[in-house]
């Protein structure tokens, strides 16, 4: 089936209108694919095990609320490490930069630089389980928008609806919107922490507070794209004190004027809100000392309009994944912080089948990253791993996302997300949470809530 269904997906350019595809294809999902389009056996060697989605997981376990959780990570935090019974696994292997040839083929060509420029980086590499999964209501949206959803060009997409739009991709561009629009729940409050470190491993944490409200794929107002308004977006910085108050706040959209999104800042040292005018594409993203672009956060996201996007197929890849034991609030910051890279011994590799897909800068177009090679889990439709070239065709930003299943939400979401710069040899890292109240999914914003004019009383209430 594999052969049949990669054959069906060789590499096409999404210039154009993608049609939805054809009934007799959809009728694949939910049989031999999962309800989300990932194939749903194992691999001939048994190496990636059959899809078991929520079957993994323990009837308890998905209906978590978030005050368990919150009595769990300050009493019991080794339970957070163990949803899968993953806590006690012995690696399988570990690859290194003396043995990464027997196991190339596996790995990103970020995975290879990492290996070969630093002597003490490895991949430990467990067993692998497959057990992302979604509610049956974004399983049936799915199934339908398999045949009605289209792509105009890049970013114009059409008659989608809560589910993912395209879960039979037959182009790039298609598999990044699945990314882009995954169920993550209706709403949540993140506390995140993020650090530019230095090469030495010296590092100083900006701290946020970070307020969603996903309009797309939305179980509690369940709505077409009729505003084309995605999600809503407030951040609240904590720290450091230099800009401690300040607020931004995007409006994200499915088209691409202003890169697809509307976006303001209250500044509490003069008291005013004005428009950002750029918070797209490869313009810095607060904090990281420009280690992050901002369409670099949650690892993609905005416009796609200034590549051209080239799916190449699937790929059994090395990914870091049922990622536990390094987001656990038994570990600190400084635990996970290390010269050059994180701390490997708390990583958790898993040999996963991923979409491949390439983007290419179009012409008369900018962007610092030319190109770049994504790398996202046919389970989840999370991207797991990023390789970004410079204009001169040089590897240059390497993006992971550790990735693991919240079963309460649930949802496949990364945490930590890394930026390797090999040039500066710093990395950027976000969305660390270990030593912070569990993010809250449970959560509900009325979109006045996100409005612009109530950013000044926000920040004298927040």
């Amino acid at each position: 089936m594999l052969r049949i269904v990669g054959g069906m997906l060789l590499a096409v350019w999404s210039a154009s209108v993608a049609a939805a595809v054809g009934t007799a294809e959809a009728a694949h999902l939910g049989k031999d694919l999962t309800p989300v389009g990932a194939v749903r056996a194992g691999n001939a060697d048994g190496s990636i095990p059959a899809w078991q989605g929520a079957a993994a997981f323990s009837a308890a376990d998905r209906k978590l609320t978030r005050a368990q959780l919150e009595d769990i990570r300050q009493h019991r935090p080794h339970v957070l490490e163990n949803f899968l019974g993953t806590a006690d696994d012995k690696p399988l292997y570990t690859v290194t930069r003396d043995n990464m040839a027997q196991y190339a083929d596996h790995l990103t060509a970020g995975q290879k630089a990492l290996l070969q420029r630093y002597p003490d980086y490895y991949l430990k590499v467990y067993r692998s389980v497959r057990a992302a999964f979604y509610p049956d209501a974004i399983y049936a949206a799915t199934e339908v928008n398999a045949t009605h959803a289209t792509l105009q060009g890049t970013d114009t997409l059409l008659n989608a609806r809560l589910g993912f739009p395209f879960p039979i991709p037959k182009s790039g561009a298609e598999v990044i919107w699945n990314h882009k629009l995954k169920y993550r729940g209706s709403a949540v409050r993140r506390y995140n922490n993020q650090a530019v470190v230095q090469p030495n491993g010296d590092y100083s944490l900006s701290k946020l507070i970070e307020d969603v409200k996903f309009k797309y794929a939305n179980l509690r107002e369940p709505e077409k794209l009729g505003d084309k308004i995605l999600f809503f977006y407030l951040a609240r910085i904590l720290s450091p004190p230099r800009v401690a108050g300040q607020l931004t706040l995007v409006h994200e959209r499915t088209d691409t004027a202003d890169g697809g999104r509307s976006a303001w800042i209250y500044n509490p040292g003069i008291g005013r809100t004005n428009r950002a005018p750029d918070v797209g594409y490869d313009n810095p993203s607060n904090g990281s000392d420009g280690e992050q672009y901002n369409d670099q956060v949650d690892m993609f996201n905005g416009a796609l309009d200034r590549y051209s996007w080239k799916l190449l197929g699937r790929r059994e890849i090395l990914i870091p994944y049922n990622a536990y034991r390094i987001s656990s609030p038994r570990y600190k910051y400084a635990d996970i912080i290390r010269p050059h890279h994180l701390n490997q011994n708390l990583a958790r590799y898993e040999l996963h089948r991923v979409w491949v897909v390439e983007a290419i800068l179009r012409p008369g177009t900018r962007h610092n990253l030319a190109r770049r090679t994504f790398y996202v889990d046919e389970d989840s439709w999370s991207i797991a791993a990023i390789d970004g070239y410079d204009n001169h065709g040089q590897l240059w930003k390497v993006q992971e996302a550790h990735l693991f299943t919240a079963p309460f939400v649930p949802t496949t979401t990364g945490s930590p997300e890394v930026i390797y710069d090999l040039e500066s040899g710093r990395y950027f890292i976000t969305a660390l949470s270990n030593e912070d109240a569990i993010s809250d999914f449970e959560i509900q914003f009325d979109d006045d809530y996100f409005d612009p004019a109530s950013l000044k009383r926000r920040a004298a209430t927040r």
